[in-house]
């Protein structure tokens, strides 16, 4: 694997601090992929971010956002009901995962079908920011002083 040093970078800019962050957050990715998931654009606005999470109840998993990450974790109460296993392969170990939402991408709603767990996001841009048209005015420039020939010399 490779390592980029962005040191020097942070030196010389100014205002990039989350930019520098991502990259670096990108580097020191999570070695787990469990529960494996699936990020899918819905259309232009709206996302949707699926989890296998096959074995984990309603009352399991916690979704959680600050500062523009969405945090799922997943833990099952120990529930020992004197199950004997000759083999045990669903896995149901505690998790968590983390996703990194762009600026002004909400989640608008989760639910839990069939063992997987759908977050729904859509992206909602200020009207401020939104692309708008300026109409072009025709005829004579106003604010342009015209230079007489003694003014010039």
């Amino acid at each position: 694997m490779r390592t980029f040093d962005l040191t020097p970078l942070y030196r010389s800019t100014v205002g990039f601090d989350r930019v520098f962050e991502l990259l670096d957050s990108a580097g020191k990715a999570e070695s787990t992929g469990y529960p494996p998931y699936n990020i899918e654009r819905l259309d232009d606005n709206d996302y949707r971010i699926t989890l296998a999470v096959a074995g984990f109840g309603e009352a399991d998993l916690d979704l959680e956002i600050r500062e523009n990450t969405l945090t799922i974790t997943g833990a099952r109460k120990d529930g020992d009901d004197g199950q004997e296993f000759l083999y045990q392969g669903i896995a149901g170990r505690s998790f968590e995962r983390r996703f990194q939402l762009a600026e002004h991408v909400k989640v608008a709603g989760a639910s839990l079908v069939n063992g997987l767990l759908n977050i729904d996001l859509k992206r909602e841009i200020p009207e401020a920011m939104k692309p708008r048209k300026i109409a072009i005015n025709g005829g004579e420039a106003t604010n342009i002083k015209v230079l007489k020939d003694q003014d010039a010399a």
